[in-house]
């Protein structure tokens, strides 16, 4: 079969401009490292709004144009369908695989049929943190993966080895975030907070709570029940 001539000139004309395209993105990536050596600059694309570039480094953000002329740093937002564009790119870049994360560090908590999966990173001092677990005791057919991530002070690094340490870790970790009451006369032991806080600053996890959920979506600090809910549901439907 014979491709008419106008046919053959457009598809010759389109494989020519992805590379074009391809190029004027990397000359853009190189003009942003040149301008600004000390900042990281790992993809540069196109944001579909107004010209716009997106470029992202480090686990942000921003916009630029072609002539690398200006930064905008900010939210950009759709106004048709009212999503924060740059919010959800950037959840999205720092998302995991959930099979990921060292499960076998977690205290594991599981009501009802534990079919739903998710990871918080906790500190044992964070009022958030507290608020979120007395709302979470709730949700049924959940299993929680918590982290001991003690951030905020050096009492947080004693009381969740407290923690760690005493015989029933899910009833202690409870305990502590519903009663306020610190696990005492424990037997030292080793914990795994170091490599969990290892784990956390390479992952960029910078407060608490910060969520995980079964897709590998991180939400950092606590919901509201009705839009964690609708996150958990919308998890589980994404798995294969």
């Amino acid at each position: 079969m014979r491709i008419p001539a106008f046919l053959s000139a457009a598809f010759l004309a389109l494989a020519l401009a992805f590379p074009a395209a391809a190029q004027d993105l990397d000359r853009v990536k190189s003009d942003l490292r040149k301008k600004f050596p000390d900042a990281q600059v790992d993809t540069v694309r196109k944001s579909g709004y107004g010209g716009l570039l997106e470029v992202t480094g480090g686990g942000e953000v921003f916009y630029t144009d072609e002539k690398t002329s200006f930064l905008l740093l900010g939210s950009l937002i759709d106004t048709k369908t009212r999503e924060n564009v740059t919010e959800a790119r950037q959840r999205k870049l720092s998302a995991i695989k959930f099979d990921s994360l060292p499960l076998e560090s977690a205290i594991k908590v599981v009501r009802g049929n534990g079919s739903r999966k998710i990871a918080i990173f906790a500190d044992p001092n964070c009022g958030y943190c507290k608020r979120f677990e007395r709302e979470l005791v709730n949700v049924n057919d959940i299993t929680v993966y918590t982290f001991l991530y003690p951030i905020l002070s050096p009492d947080s690094t004693e009381k969740a080895k407290a923690v760690w340490c005493a015989p029933d870790r899910s009833k202690a970790w409870m305990d502590l975030m519903l009663k306020d009451s610190v696990p005492s006369g424990g037997a030292a032991c080793e914990t795994p907070i170091d490599k969990v806080m290892a784990f956390g600053r390479d992952k960029r996890i910078g407060g608490t709570p910060t969520i995980f959920f079964e897709d590998g979506e991180r939400v950092p600090g606590a919901m509201p029940m009705a839009s964690f809910e609708k996150r958990l549901a919308d998890a589980k439907a994404a798995k294969p």
